[in-house]
């Protein structure tokens, strides 16, 4: 249960992560320019995004216009169409290669191919988090930097929008996904297998031997057989011992 545990909960990330990453690609909120003239009435919002750009009126009224050319943009953002979009295919393939190589799963047969397309979906989670990171960081520099200049004008300068900080987050959940899924299951394998060490020594079997002992005749000294009719007397007769008085004493 625990390595599917962390499978489950590496997927659920990741999951947050690809559709925060679709967010930061479709709102245009990448730079917002906020600009209060003398009349409350003559505020109004400017939001710069990747596809659009959208002016909100102060009485509520919006208008969005789409870009038509991608060389209006700037350099960051238009690095950033291509990043965020590879950034999400690489995600959702590495999200779907997750389930093919899951625990519970029935796809793959042996626990260490399973293990190994787990860690190769880890790794490309990762990389699509480097991917919309690059991005993200770099229009939030430019953002800065203009914001910071003196040379720039007072309606012109703009603030780091939502979509920046949904970039942010993004990132560091499929970051997180992509480590916990890389580190959840690593492939095992016999210890013979190992890399470094052959296989084991197989000894060949040749079935019983026959031992070469030879059986041949063996001597014994013949025994007697006991008649039953013996005594146990000695076969010596010794004399009787003779018998002195004391009379020869005194």
């Amino acid at each position: 249960m625990g390595r599917i545990g962390k499978e489950v909960a590496a997927q659920v990330i990741t999951f947050i992560g690809l559709v925060g990453a679709a967010v930061t690609c479709g709102i245009p909120m990448w730079r917002v320019t906020s600009f209060i003239g003398a009349n409350i009435v003559t505020g109004q919002v400017v939001w710069d995004g990747l596809w659009m750009n959208c002016i909100m009126q102060s009485t509520g009224q919006m208008q969005c216009k789409l870009n038509d050319s991608v060389l209006r943009l700037g350099r960051d953002l238009q690095a950033a169409r291509a990043l965020v979009i590879i950034s999400l295919i690489f995600g959702f393939l590495g999200f779907l290669l997750t389930f093919i190589g899951a625990k519970c799963m029935g796809c793959l047969k042996s626990d260490s191919s399973k293990a190994k397309v787990v860690i190769l979906g880890g790794c490309l989670v990762i990389f699509a988090a480097i991917l919309i990171l690059i991005p993200v960081c770099w229009s939030a520099a430019i953002t800065i930097s203009d914001f910071q200049n003196p040379l720039t004008l007072e309606t012109q300068r703009r603030e780091i929008g939502a979509s920046i900080y949904i970039g942010w987050a993004s990132a560091v959940l499929l970051l997180v996904g992509g480590i916990i899924l890389t580190t959840s299951c690593p492939p095992q394998q016999p210890m013979y297998r190992y890399s470094g060490y052959g296989p084991p020594p197989a000894y060949p079997y040749a079935g019983p031997v026959v031992s070469p002992a030879t059986y041949g005749p063996v001597y014994a000294p013949a025994s007697r057989i006991y008649s039953g009719s013996g005594s146990y007397a000695p076969s010596k007769p010794y004399g009787a011992p003779t018998i002195n008085t004391a009379r020869q004493y005194l």
